[in-house]
């Protein structure tokens, strides 16, 4: 179905937010935001809770929640903020309230941390899902019958979609509001809530600058930390494993134990991930950007720093460049 096709919702759609304990303030909010009825549109929206009572979330606070897990029984659609910890399994009715309400065909949705229900639940086995990035290779671990993408900001599954962390969660609400109800709608939401009505990119550009390069175990501390100083020389495997005083098929399999991935991916990452902070920390030009990184040119830059993180230098440096702009 096209976005600007919007599925036939003109009857009254109940959403229902789950809360969890130890949920997210703003996880919360988001559907509380999005879905909150308004002229023209049909959402009816409703706060549920394993207990209706007092539920504790995170931050110090806590929501007074009137309705329990009934409210899942009529839902439409369910929505699953995130709590904390994340690998905290769910209870025993929780899960059968999800099951249940998915194999009556309502639509399951989650955000950031709400993924490890939905998987605790078995609603993502054999499904592409995501969550929060800092959180992505313990969904997977945990759960390895789910493709866990960690870079995007949301997956759609049809009856069930996740999304990657905290403000995602909005990207994922709108998106929603799209299908349901087409883009103006959408767009109109978008515009009383202050925020993009889509954003450009996965949520990879917001991981940390530097978290690329620096995994690895201790034997070959030294070569990276050699390396990570000579980006903008033409390294190669080769010299990596002289220098290592390695023969290069040890050496490569080596490094892949420390680091996760080979000589030849590792140095690109933290030649993109060089390029990003002076992307964010100085004014210098795209191609002397490039250069420095060892990257050579500008359009490479620009190919490489699109396959990694789903965007332009360009409006990768509009939005976290340090040089604040009104």
């Amino acid at each position: 179905m096209s976005v600007h096709e919007p599925s036939d919702l003109r009857t009254r759609h109940e959403v229902a937010v789950l809360v969890m304990p130890g949920a997210l303030p703003l996880d919360v909010g988001i559907p509380l935001q999005v879905f909150i009825d308004r002229p023209g549109v049909p959402y009816a929206l409703s706060i549920c809770a394993e207990h209706p009572g007092a539920v504790a979330a995170a931050s110090g606070l806590s929501y007074q929640v009137e309705r329990g897990l009934e409210a899942l029984g009529s839902a439409d659609t369910i929505v699953v903020p995130g709590y904390s910890p994340p690998d905290r399994q769910v209870s025993a009715p929780v899960r059968e309230a999800l099951v249940a309400a998915h194999e009556r065909g309502a639509r399951l949705v989650s955000i950031c941390y709400g993924a490890f229900a939905l998987a605790d639940a078995g609603l993502l086995s054999g499904r592409r899902a995501t969550t929060h990035w800092d959180a992505a290779a313990q969904l997977a671990r945990t759960h390895p019958d789910v493709d866990v993408d960690p870079n995007v900001l949301f997956v759609d599954e049809g009856s069930v979609l996740t999304s990657a962390g905290v403000a995602a969660g909005l990207d994922l609400c709108l998106y929603i509001v799209r299908k349901d109800l087409g883009p103006r709608t959408a767009n109109e939401i978008a515009r009383r809530l202050v925020a993009s009505p889509r954003r450009a990119g996965g949520q990879a550009q917001y991981q940390p600058t530097g978290w690329m390069p620096v995994a690895g175990g201790e034997e070959l501390e030294e070569v990276r930390t050699w390396a990570l100083a000579h980006l903008d020389d033409d390294l190669t495997t080769q010299q990596m494993a002289d220098r290592a005083r390695m023969s290069r098929r040890t050496f490569e399999r080596r490094f892949v134990e420390e680091t996760g991935r080979p000589p030849h991916r590792w140095i690109l990452g933290a030649r993109v991930d060089l390029a990003r902070r002076l992307l964010e920390d100085s004014d210098l030009p795209i191609d002397q950007i490039a250069s420095r990184a060892g990257l050579g040119t500008g359009a490479n830059l620009r190919l490489h720093f699109r396959r990694a993180l789903g965007t332009s230098p360009a409006e990768y440096r509009k939005t976290f460049s340090a040089t604040l702009t009104q």
